[in-house]
């Protein structure tokens, strides 16, 4: 990929927490469409959702309400099955990530197994897809989830980085570099095939400058940390802060790469 070629890196804010607060307690506070607007108006350039089977977080009175309010793209997280796919083909949100989702797991343990359930996955792609909606698979970052997302039609993949933001956690220096490698890797991988590569899953204001500074990314979707900052630093002042991390570490890397 040429410098001239590069995407502007966009963020995503992930707003399910807010709405895990507002269900802790009942009622509807704290609102997450407030918060959608907030990080609108702190320079997010989408926001994602994740309505789940068992509605932990994210209810469908909200994404009514996020399609009918906010100006931003939506990314509406989901699990491929028919109560979700009517939901998608209802809204239609800018966007649907397809992930995987197992009732008793706290949070995404892993990518989607594009190849392994290809079968499955491929009616629930086109139907999206022929709904206008820009179809989007949360993988892996390995050679053979991105062929099959290509296979199946998606034209958006979303890389996984729990594992790299786990290593940086426990202070694993090889395993850091070896999870960044990956994802390296697997962006440029995914760019030749012509796919948009986006990048989520735990990160940080520690981790996100590497992953920042690899060109082939178009988009990070961060949640859990910029909601569980914004306690004590507020929604605004964190995701701008985050917002400024990934500007810099984009130019130094364009820098680096035209010099």
């Amino acid at each position: 990929m040429g410098v001239e070629s590069v995407r502007p890196l966009r963020l995503g804010v992930n707003i399910d927490h807010v709405a895990t607060i507002r269900n802790a307690r009942g009622g509807e506070h704290p609102d997450p469409v407030r918060a959608a607007h907030a990080a609108a108006a702190a320079g997010a350039d989408g926001i994602t959702a994740h309505l789940r089977e068992d509605r932990r977080h994210i209810r469908d009175r909200d994404i009514e309400m996020l399609m009918n309010e906010i100006g931003l793209p939506l990314n509406l997280e989901m699990a491929a099955t028919e109560e979700m796919l009517a939901i998608a083909l209802h809204h239609k949100p800018h966007a649907s990530c397809i992930v995987p989702e197992r009732r008793e797991e706290v949070t995404t343990e892993g990518g989607l197994d594009a190849a392994g359930q290809h079968n499955h996955l491929q009616p629930f792609v086109s139907r999206l897809a022929d709904t206008g909606i820009r179809v989007s698979l949360f993988i892996n970052a390995d050679q053979r989830q991105l062929d099959a997302a290509l296979s199946l039609g998606a034209p958006v993949v979303e890389l996984h980085t729990g594992a790299y933001c786990e290593a940086w956690l426990e202070g694993d220096d090889a395993r850091f570099r070896e999870e960044l490698d990956r994802l390296t890797v697997a962006a440029a991988y995914g760019t030749s095939l012509g796919l948009e590569v986006h990048a989520g899953h735990g990160l940080t204001f520690d981790t996100v400058t590497p992953v920042a500074s690899i060109l082939d990314f178009a988009e990070l979707n961060i949640g859990h940390f910029l909601i569980g900052e914004a306690i004590f630093g507020g929604l605004d002042s964190t995701i701008k802060r985050m917002r400024a991390l990934m500007n810099k570490a984009r130019a130094e890397a364009m820098g680096s790469r035209s010099a």
